[in-house]
């Protein structure tokens, strides 16, 4: 793989990254689903260790939230390249709600090229406080 390649796959992942903060915020729960691969994961950073598996399944907790208005800001983001099919990455995240104080945490995410192009296979955030 040359560098040019690595630093394509780096960005398209760091994309991925900003594009779920954006369609999160928007409530556009389709188009946060259609981010995951269809056999992908996520746990939540208020419940890291409950994982919700499968696309279809991914939707239906995301369309089972109550509504509300959040802005999601995702920094330090470093992907890791690991094939020309797979990588891993790591980001900070710090979340505004309209009530309560803001949280702070980070995801730690997995990464696979599909035919669709690059998605999420495992999605896992954290609280840090």
């Amino acid at each position: 793989m040359t560098e040019e390649q690595r630093r394509g796959i780096e960005q398209d992942c760091a994309r991925l990254v900003a594009l779920y903060a954006n369609l999160n915020d928007a409530g556009r729960w389709a188009d946060v689903a259609a981010l995951y691969a269809p056999d992908g994961r996520m746990a939540r950073p208020t419940a890291p260790d409950e994982w919700t598996e499968g696309r279809d399944a991914i939707l239906a907790a995301f369309l089972a939230r109550p509504a509300r208005t959040t802005r999601h800001v995702c920094s330090n983001v470093v992907i890791d390249v690991l094939s020309d099919s797979e990588a891993t990455g790591e980001s900070a995240m710090l979340l505004f709600t309209g009530e309560g104080a803001p949280k702070v945490g980070s995801f730690h995410d997995r990464f696979v090229r599909i035919e669709a192009g690059w998605r999420f296979a495992e999605r896992r955030g954290s609280l840090t406080f």
